[in-house]
């Protein structure tokens, strides 16, 4: 589905659904009606990204995503329900077969998964873990907006005794997974969560002393998120676990363009592209990126891929092209060997 097609479908499906729903001009108003073209956009968006890596549990996933939102926001999930009908019988319209059909399907079973979403999620910050009370601190410390003091924390942390591993796996990695789900209650605004990601980079970066030594290093690899790609943060966790594992890393961060991503690993003599990608609307980008890969090295780099895309399909690496997945930084370097083993 082009991008013209993909606009043609949303606009379509919002003018279907307020013919059915006229009561929403009333409800919602005309901003209401600008923010109901924008979430069918990106529900088209992921739609297509789905029905071309054949992946339902993606678009379920997103549609359990966007279920929990509306509730936390007040709208009504049958409203939600009635735009997914609607959107299956534009899109049977526009789309050949049988993706047409497809799509129906999907879209249908998304309307009938939607009672089974829950709406409320408890603390991704768990009480019993190690470092819980560290992370809640560091956690609550950034929302009252003094990232010095969190900082300080951390710091602190470290020179207690605590490894840079730890503090990545039981602080960093739990605080920005409850930052979303904070969010996605209504409880935090955006502000709130990109001030939290933006601190706590720069918090890892006062801790790169501990893990780039200077040492010279026989293996290396890159690491790189997918163009408009906006959450970075896990994937710069990647290239320092393979830092602390003994290898030269090189993260490229986001929006490098895909030649430029093949440029730095052949120049690096890279034996390991690593690729994330956090949004399913994002999957075309990160099959392009492994094609040209594979046309312009070959098939010796390993090509891993993470993000939630591929912790909610286990078998999606494969229909990216990928040699493996990893489910986050702690296993990133083990997936590795295991696929090496396997050569």
């Amino acid at each position: 589905m082009d991008t013209m097609k993909r606009g043609v479908v949303a606009e379509e499906t919002v003018a279907l659904l307020y013919l059915r729903k006229p009561e929403l001009v009333d409800r919602h108003g005309r901003r209401g009606h600008a923010k109901c073209l924008d979430d069918v956009r990106q529900t088209v968006l992921f739609l297509a990204e789905a029905l071309a890596t054949d992946s339902y549990s993606l678009f379920r996933d997103y549609v359990g995503w966007l279920r929990s939102l509306f509730a936390n926001l007040g709208i009504s999930v049958e409203d939600l329900g009635a735009s997914l009908e609607c959107l299956a019988e534009v899109a049977q319209t526009h789309l050949p077969e049988p993706d047409g059909a497809r799509a129906a399907a999907m879209l249908a079973a998304a309307r009938r998964d939607l009672d089974g979403v829950p709406v409320n999620t408890v603390s991704l910050i768990a009480g019993d873990a190690p470092a819980a009370a560290l992370a809640r601190a560091y956690l609550e410390t950034l929302l009252g907006g003094d990232k010095r003091h969190a900082s300080g924390l951390i710091l602190a942390g470290v020179e207690g005794g605590m490894s840079v591993r730890e503090v990545y796996l039981q602080v960093f990695q739990p605080v920005l997974r409850e930052v979303g789900r904070l969010w996605h209650a209504n409880r935090i605004t955006v502000a709130d969560e990109h001030f939290v990601t933006a601190a706590t980079q720069a918090a890892m970066s006062r801790l790169y002393p501990y893990i780039f030594t200077g040492e010279t290093r026989s293996r290396s690899m890159v690491a790189t998120c997918v163009s408009g790609e906006l959450h970075e943060i896990g994937m710069r966790m990647v290239a320092d676990f393979f830092e602390m594992a003994g290898w030269d890393s090189h993260y490229l961060g986001a929006n490098v363009p895909r030649r430029d991503v093949v440029g730095a690993l052949k120049a690096r003599r890279a034996a390991v592209l690593g690729i994330s990608a956090t949004l399913g609307r994002h999957l075309g980008q990160v099959m392009d990126l492994v094609a040209l890969t594979r046309a312009e090295v070959g098939p010796a780099p390993i090509i891993l891929v993470g993000g939630h895309p591929f912790n909610i399909d286990p078998d999606l690496w494969r229909r990216v092209g990928a040699d493996g997945m990893a489910a986050d930084a702690d296993l990133a370097v083990g997936a590795v060997a295991a696929i090496e083993a396997t050569r």
